[in-house]
Order: structure tokens, then sequence, then C-alpha cells
């Protein structure tokens, strides 16, 4: 927590508190429809996406390592846990949320957060885009008046069948949140300080009470304390309840991490502390699965709200999720006004978000579209794992494909002696490539090596010492810049100029002519 003396935010503690305040309300407001609807999608009760948005907020909020982030229940879990649920059921899946938290503080405790920044971002922003497809895919059903299925397949397989039987006043209310939230994009700046999706609940909400529809509505206990259910460990089939937890804590804290990177480019404040913002994250887990509670992240939606509205300190996340807990025992009644067709719609338009076209563009301009796409396809085809799987091995061939796309071009000139152009990557890979083009080379000849590799390891190294120690043994002359010097720049070369002619009683090539 804060020095009183010395407020996260800077100011005075009052100044630091009169910002918060006003923007803990803004995302409270942002995060109560999202709390429900995820919890919706997750095939949990809406009660558990509420405890999981009052713990994100009051434990992380004070406990966290990233001030400026909001962490709650996320979209890009809920597909995640709706298996899990069906598989395992609720009790025991808010188990292994509480273990997961459980790794989540050795983790953080260890300090090894950053190792989490060295998944590829294609492989991310592909999870994110194949949760999101799934989510519409199984909420459009629930905004026709449906029910979602087990799968892509089986949902894109009976959606027609849906389209054909349009259930009425849900159908209308789902489209009509969906339209409110699309509106919502192009109002003027000053409207859009009020939430998005407030106005699309709110609106739908107030449209279904006017007009009376008989659908069906977020259903929440009166004493949410007294509905908690403890977790349970499993009997048997402890293999399936391992690779939940190992799930949720993987994937729970890449989410909150690079979140908390992208958070940290929002502002000008005290920075992030991914180890402390780990271990909190750890901390609200545990305590959401033994409350019954659905897994937490942070939250980049958010928390690029809690920016935006001025907060200036931690103190304006746990604000947040002290309005949700007072929302939640006070004023629950009010919960069971929303339609849960209206709580559909905003999902279809959160996941349609998940898939998100400027990442696309980046990541086509950087020649790592092909990992993106392998990751949603994975996601979409065969389950959220798989696809993190098939991105992570098509990222690593990609990469030792790159190590080994060295290119080396042998030409004879006017004079008869030969220029070899080298240039790539120069591994362990590409040695027996490099060797079979260097063979070309007849021996005793005059040689000119143009080094314009990328990059060089000790094998590559040794490789052309060794070559140009062997022709020169059979009287043939070498005009290069010295490996060493190129070796010792690593990665920065960019070309080399010839320089001196090997003499023949060197051991190793001369520098001459280094950039």
């Amino acid at each position: 927590m804060s020095n009183p003396k010395s407020p996260e935010g800077g100011g005075t503690p009052w100044k630091t508190l009169a910002a918060d305040l006003p923007a803990s309300l803004v995302v409270f407001l942002v995060a109560l429809p999202l709390c429900m609807g995820i919890a919706l999608a997750s095939g949990a009760p809406i009660v558990s996406g509420l405890i999981a948005g009052v713990i994100g907020g009051i434990v992380v909020g004070l406990f966290g390592g990233v001030p400026l982030q909001v962490s709650g229940p996320a979209a890009g879990l809920a597909v995640m846990v709706f298996g899990f649920i069906q598989t395992m059921g609720l009790a025991m899946t808010c188990a292994a949320v509480a273990v997961a938290g459980v790794i989540q503080m050795i983790l953080g405790g260890l300090k090894v957060a950053r190792g989490a920044l060295a998944i590829s971002p294609a492989v991310i922003h592909g999870m994110m885009a194949g949760i999101g497809i799934l989510i519409v895919l199984g909420q459009v059903h629930i905004v026709m008046g449906g029910a979602p299925q087990s799968n892509a397949w089986q949902n894109l397989k009976e959606l027609p069948g849906q389209i054909a039987d349009l259930h009425g006043a849900a159908t209308l209310l789902g489209l009509l949140t969906i339209g409110l939230m699309v509106a919502w994009q192009f109002v003027p700046a000053k409207l859009k300080k009020i939430p998005g999706p407030l106005i699309a609940v709110v609106g739908a909400t107030t449209v279904a009470a006017f007009v009376g529809a008989d659908v069906a509505r977020v259903d929440l206990p009166e004493n949410i304390f007294a509905s908690i259910q403890p977790p349970t460990l499993p009997k048997g089939d402890w293999g399936t309840f391992a690779a939940a937890v190992l799930s949720l804590a993987l994937v729970a804290s890449a989410e909150s991490l690079l979140s908390a990177v992208a958070t940290d480019k929002m502002h000008t404040g005290p920075r992030a502390n991914l180890d402390k913002e780990l271990f909190g994250q750890g901390l609200a887990n545990t305590l959401s699965g033994l409350a019954g509670g659905l897994p937490i992240t942070g939250v980049i939606v958010r928390s690029a709200t809690n920016i935006t509205a001025g907060a200036k300190s931690r103190w304006s996340g746990t604000l947040h999720g002290v309005w949700l807990l007072l929302f939640a025992t006070l004023l629950g009644s009010v919960a069971g006004l929303v339609p849960l067709t209206v709580l559909a719609g905003l999902l279809v338009f959160v996941g349609a978000k998940l898939v998100n076209v400027h990442h696309i563009r980046e990541l086509q301009k950087r020649g790592e579209l092909a990992v993106y796409l392998v990751t949603v396809a994975g996601v979409v085809g065969v389950n959220l794992l798989a696809g993190i799987g098939m991105g992570l091995a098509f990222a690593i061939l990609r990469l030792l494909w790159h190590l080994g796309s060295v290119k080396v071009e042998v030409q004879q000139q006017p004079d008869a002696s030969y220029l070899v152009r080298i240039s790539g990557a120069l591994t362990f890979v590409g040695v027996p490539k490099l060797s079979s083009a260097l063979a070309q080379v007849p021996s005793g000849s005059k040689v000119e090596l143009d080094l314009a590799v990328q990059t060089l390891d000790h094998s590559g190294h040794e490789a052309l010492e060794s070559w140009c120690d062997t022709h020169r043994k059979t009287g043939g002359t070498v005009f290069t810049e010295s490996l060493e010097d190129v070796w010792s720049r690593k990665g920065t070369v960019k070309s080399s100029a010839p320089a001196v002619v090997d003499a023949p009683n060197h051991n190793t090539l001369v520098s001459g002519g280094a950039q």
C-alpha cells in the first residue's frame, strides 16, 4: 500500500481519493454486467461471477503489483471453465481454481513472472481470438432463445435450425443489446464517458420490463453468503483435475501478466511489479475458488477504463470490488430484472472484439500471421490447450526455420576468382547447407567472402573458420573480415567488405575493413 504522504498517483491523499472514487464507480458499472455475463458463458451460477469480481477487485487491488490494473472474471477463461464444469462439476472446478491460485503464488514467490512474457504474442492474440469466436458461436444461441452446444462444430451445425426457430422477444432483446453496443462506439466522446455495457444492459432491460417480455432472467440468491458451496477435491481421476489446475494457472498467469504490461504502457504512474502481481492474482484465485467463484485475471478492458476515468492509485480497483459486494448483497433483486439474452448479447459483442483487427495487421507485417491462424484453428477446432500447444509448436518450428534460413551464393568472377555471399542466420541448422555450397569452390582458388549474416552461432563460426583454413592449405586465398569481429557483433552485422588476404602463415583470418 502507498505511503499516505506520497500516494501512488502523486499529490495529496485527498486529491488521489477524489480521482479514484469516481473512477471506481465507472469501472464498477462496466464490470457488473461483464461479471454476470462471463458467469453465464462459463456455465456457472451468476453469483460465481460476482464473487470473482468482488475478490478480484479487493484482493488484487490491495496486494497486486500493478496499481492501476483491474482484475476479475475474464472472457478469456470462460470457454476453458465451461469445459471443466461440464466435465468435473462446479465444486471440483472451484477446487482447481483454488489450487491454481496456490501455484500462482509459488511462481510469484520464485520471481519467474517475466518468464510468461516469453510466450509469442501471436499465440496469445490467437488464443484470445479463438476464445472470442467460441464465445460468439455459443452465446448467439442464447441470443436467439436457445442453448449453446458443447463445441464449435455443434454450434455451427445447430445454427441454421436456431435461426429458423427464433424465440421472439428473447431474440429481439439480444439483438437490441448488440445494436446498442455497436451504436455506442459512434456517439460523441462526452457521451462515451458513460460505459457502453451499462447503456446496453440498462436499455435492453428497460425495454423488456416495459413490454413485459416473458424471458429467462438473472437469478441471484437472496443471501449470497449462504449460497456459497465449498469446493470438493476429486475422489478419483486426479489426472483431469491436475490438467485443469495447470491449465488455469498457466493461462490465467499469462493473461494477467500480459495485461499488466499493456496497462503499464497506458500511464506514467508507478511501474508494475510483475512478481508481486502474480502473487496477488494467486491469492485472489485461491480465495475465489474457496468461495465458489470463477478464476480471476487482470482484465485489459476494465484496466483501460480505469485509467481513462482518471484513476491515480490502487484504491480505484479496490473500491470497484467494494461496490460489487454492496450491489450483490443489497441490490441483488435489481439484477433479477436483467434477461439472460441481454447478457448473451453483451458477450457476443465482447467475443467479437477479441478478434482484434489491429493485432492481425501487426502480425501480418511482422510475418507472424501463420502462428496466429494456427492457434485460432486449434482453439476453435480442438480445444483451448491444444490450440495453445499448436501455436507454440508452430512458433518454435518457425524460429528453427529462420535459424536455418542461411543463404549462400557462389559466383565465379571474370578474373576466375569466386565471390561467396552468405546472408541470413548462420547457425548449426544451416551448417550442412553452407558446407554443400562451399564444396562448389575449387581448391586453390581466390575467394572473396561477403558476410551479411544476421545471426552467427559457434557452429557456424567454426564451420567457416575450418573451411577457410582448409582452403588456405590447398594454396587458395581468402579475402574477408575477421570472423571474430563478425561473431562478436552477435547479429548486428549488415555486410562486410573484403579486407586483407589471409596469408599462408597465418592460422586465423586477419581483420580489415571492419564496419
